[in-house]
């Protein structure tokens, strides 16, 4: 694959994925409903398109079931923390998973965190605060938690994947088949529209399957730094489609808040690909 198409591939895969908070705000379905439907329909197309080595279990060590249940952790809170709360705090909550590996990489796997990183995290947190001083009902405020629990969710994830040597996919294959098992009671019960069993369709087969065979495919073309800065593009698309479609106005503090930890994030992130390249000249 030439690095121009890799790139264009990130470049779809971060506009199909930021495709999720629309999707999931226009459905009229509870979130287990939303995640069970959407997961077992990426369960099939990713199987499918990876075949069976990719669909082989893994050894059944205690980090690759903690990474599974993470992503099925992951999956579930984002999509509950959408409909309590803006499509603009669910998405910006949870892309503060990088401060919540550095945070729990020092616990779990004894990596020192730098004084750089604290005043990073430090500034972060700063501007997760802003999204809780806006006025808030039970719900948006619920709905923040959540958000900010399924970026821990996502920290726990991809800690789990430096413990072992398995493939990614096998995590995403497994934690959305484990999603779809434990969203069978509500998937039976559930009166799903033909509108919403479109765009269910579309959430299962685009936004989180053919993404990440997307992203799988390309991530090994580009460089390090253009394979997390392009990604990028998903937590700012995400509310756009929202305001535009659905009408959602972020608040102005949620606004601000997402500029802070988008830039923090993204300043640490080239930071880091920079020192990664100089150890390795």
């Amino acid at each position: 694959m030439s690095r121009n198409k890799a790139l264009f591939y990130l470049v779809l895969t971060s506009i199909l994925w930021s495709m999720g908070g629309l999707f999931i705000k226009l459905i009229d379905c509870n979130s287990f409903t939303i995640a069970g439907a959407r997961s077992g329909i990426a369960f099939l197309v990713i199987s499918l398109v990876s075949g069976k080595k990719s669909f082989k279990p893994s050894k059944p060590s205690k980090m690759f079931v903690i990474g599974v249940l993470s992503y099925a952790l992951l999956v579930i809170l984002f999509v509950t923390s959408t409909k309590l709360t803006t499509s603009a705090n669910a998405i910006m909550l949870q892309f503060t998973a990088p401060i919540w590996v550095a945070l729990l990489s020092s616990f779990i796997l004894k990596v020192k965190t730098s004084m750089n990183d604290w005043i990073i995290i430090i500034i972060v947190f700063s501007g997760i605060l802003l999204f809780f001083t806006e006025q808030l009902d039970s719900g948006n405020l619920l709905g923040n938690l959540l958000a900010v629990l399924s970026g821990i969710s996502m920290a726990m994830m991809i800690i789990s994947m430096k413990y072992i040597k398995v493939e990614p996919i096998k995590i995403t294959i497994y934690g959305n088949l484990l999603i779809f098992i434990l969203s069978l009671p509500f998937l039976f019960e559930a009166h799903i529209s033909l509108r919403d069993l479109l765009y269910l369709i579309i959430l299962g087969v685009f936004q989180l399957g053919i993404s990440y065979i997307l992203y799988t495919s390309a991530i090994k073309h580009v460089s390090a730094l253009e394979g997390i800065l392009i990604p990028i593009l998903e937590p700012i698309l995400n509310p756009i489609w929202v305001l535009i479609f659905a009408g959602e106005k972020p608040g102005i503090y949620s606004i601000l808040g997402s500029i802070i930890i988008l830039t923090t994030i993204t300043f640490r992130t080239i930071h880091l690909s920079k020192v990664s390249v100089s150890e390795s000249i």
